[in-house]
């Protein structure tokens, strides 16, 4: 008898091109994808919370599967933390009632954007942040996340080909912060989330940081819905799907 497990997922998305399994290009849905179909001796085909781009990370994807076994998930959880030689980590594995599905259950996303603002640039930690080495107005950008905290029409930050409905989503908490040591990071819970549309928000907000756009202005680009407006899209390394949000 199938069972329905869920995994959670913590990833370094550098080495990846994104999630989404790809014909002869590593993904992290195909390298799980492969390592389940190894350990339960069967096709395994895993459905995800959603879609993350090419060099982006994760602290919390989740995702879904069916399979026929009777391995514990500790086990099953086990098992593919010792296959899989990428950075991937399977934080969690469970069993879940036959109607749950990683992303048609899904209520809300959180997204994190990590910046380093000071002139001199960053060795270690270069992968996992944007350099901004120019100093940021807090307050002007702080301006700008609550200006898109509620239901608007997202289309000024939407990148062709995102696989949509409607451009109108509700975000429920949007702010920017100091981590310590010249460290920023946006923060951005929402219902769904456009294509790149965290990427070309936050890059949006840094130009109006940088006193390049004025808060009114950032809110005009959002009213207009004219994707030419906003800023362009920030670096990919600098963002990470934090967690995902079940009813």
């Amino acid at each position: 008898m199938k069972k329905n497990f869920k995994l959670v997922i913590e990833y370094d998305g550098t080495e990846f091109f994104g999630w989404q399994r790809q014909k002869d290009k590593k993904t992290i849905q195909g390298e799980i994808e492969k390592a389940l179909s190894k350990i339960l001796n069967q096709k395994i085909k895993i459905s995800g919370s959603g879609r993350t781009d090419a060099g982006v990370h994760a602290f919390g994807q989740v995702a879904n599967f069916y399979a026929d076994t009777g391995i514990l998930p500790p086990d099953l959880k086990k098992g593919m933390n010792s296959l899989i030689k990428q950075p991937i980590v399977i934080r969690e594995c469970c069993i879940m009632d036959d109607d749950f599905h990683a992303r048609y259950k899904a209520v809300s996303k959180e997204y994190q954007y990590f910046i380093l603002n000071r002139e001199d640039p960053c060795a270690i930690d270069r992968l996992y942040q944007w350099h901004i080495r120019h100093p940021l107005d807090m307050g002007a950008m702080s301006q700008c996340c609550q200006a898109i905290t509620g239901i608007f029409d997202f289309k000024s930050f939407e990148n062709t080909g995102s696989p949509r409905s409607s451009t109108i989503r509700e975000v429920f908490l949007a702010n920017i912060s100091h981590l310590g040591h010249s460290r920023l990071v946006f923060k951005i819970c929402a219902s769904g989330f456009l294509k790149y549309m965290v990427r070309n928000l936050i890059s949006t907000i840094v130009l109006t940081g940088l006193n390049k756009r004025t808060p009114h202005e950032f809110t005009k680009i959002l009213e207009e819905k004219d994707r030419a407006k906003a800023g362009p899209t920030a670096p990919a390394h600098g963002l990470f799907l934090k967690k995902v949000n079940y009813s």
